[in-house]
């Protein structure tokens, strides 16, 4: 089944591949054009539990600005943090400076190629090692994401639920990865998911893998994968406190390190809590509340982020955070963004 399946694919593939900023495409890879292990590294980093419409922005801009990894290495982190600001996951983007430090500085600016040398680097896992041994160095991995655990489930009718059948979609995955042009097969069934086999309505009418395709035999392709049900999202509390001088500046910090929006640019506030958060005021000060509340979802809970703003004098020495006069909005993560919208239109509704 390996090769005629390999065959169909990387056929249809040379006809059909998405042309995407990141990628060689198979006519210019045919010709000899290399993969750029920097620009796939970087593509698969942001491709994390992102969509490629998202990102595709984001690595144009990231690749305007630092061309090259040694150029990514020297970037002043708040810089890097500032330019990743909305597509979220923000531990992303402090092993993506962690581990373009240590590729310009442990290993010339080259990447290794294999995938075992790939896991020793900051940030990069089982399936980013992979990615980018097969895509960039054409060596036979298994590429498996989100888009390949749904082809296979219903390539091969795996009917056990996710998570419970991801080895058995991997061992799948293992047994059609061909020996020719790995790289272009890996992309090229990512490709097949996200825009034939997709979640909804696949179009198995024009799928180049129709025929041996178990689950549209057995009418039952619209049903897999099938997915453990998950828990419901707890839902958490916190306050904001967004205050201004008299001169224009904000009162700002940077959020630690570790934890949740870690790096970024945000408001001082309190915890995030699941009962009443206690207040937690930067500063002595006239904290008024507007009425309005931000509403964020996180990966494993809701959260309400009340606001208080202030009026602050010029003298004041908050307790944590500092000033800053030229305040980008843009640098902020979603949420402490949706807070600054509110803080500067104090009528405006609760934002969900």
């Amino acid at each position: 089944m390996r090769e005629p399946c390999a065959r169909t694919l990387l056929a249809w593939y040379d006809k059909s591949a998405r042309d995407l900023p990141w990628r060689v495409s198979p006519a210019d890879r045919n010709q000899g054009v290399v993969p750029d292990t920097y620009r796939v590294w970087l593509s698969e980093v942001m491709l994390q539990q992102t969509t490629v419409a998202a990102v595709r922005a984001y690595f144009l801009r990231f690749t305007t600005l630092w061309p090259r990894v040694g150029d990514l290495a020297a970037a002043e982190d708040a810089d890097v943090m500032a330019e990743w600001a909305g597509l979220g996951y923000y531990a992303r983007a402090r092993n993506l400076l962690k581990c373009a430090r240590v590729v310009a500085n442990d290993h010339g600016g080259v990447f290794p190629k294999t995938r075992d040398g790939l896991l020793k680097l900051p940030g990069i896992g089982p399936y980013t090692a992979a990615a980018i041994s097969a895509i960039a160095h054409d060596q036979p991995e298994v590429v498996v994401d989100g888009n390949v655990e749904r082809v296979m489930s219903r390539l091969f009718r795996v009917e056990e639920p996710l998570p419970h059948s991801k080895p058995l979609l991997t061992e799948h995955a293992a047994g059609l990865t061909p020996g020719a042009r790995p790289g272009d097969y890996a992309q090229a069934v990512m490709d097949l998911g996200a825009t034939i086999c997709t979640p909804k309505s696949p179009a198995c009418g024009i799928c180049p893998w129709m025929e041996p395709c178990q689950a549209r035999a057995a009418g039952m392709q619209a049903e897999l994968p099938k997915k453990t049900r998950k828990k419901p999202k707890p839902t958490r509390h916190g306050i904001a406190y967004l205050g201004r001088r008299a001169d224009g500046a904000w009162l700002v910090e940077t959020r630690p390190d570790k934890g949740l929006l870690g790096g970024m640019l945000g408001w001082p506030g309190s915890d995030w809590v699941e009962g009443n958060p206690d207040p937690a005021p930067p500063v002595a000060g006239d904290w008024r509340d507007p009425g309005a509340e931000v509403r964020h979802t996180f990966t494993h809970f809701h959260l309400h982020l009340a606001i208080r703003i202030a009026d602050l004098p010029r003298d004041c020495t908050p307790d944590r955070g500092r000033f800053e006069t030229a305040l980008d909005p843009g640098a902020f993560p979603t949420v402490m963004r949706k807070a600054y919208d509110l803080a500067v239109d104090e009528t405006a509704p609760a934002l969900k």
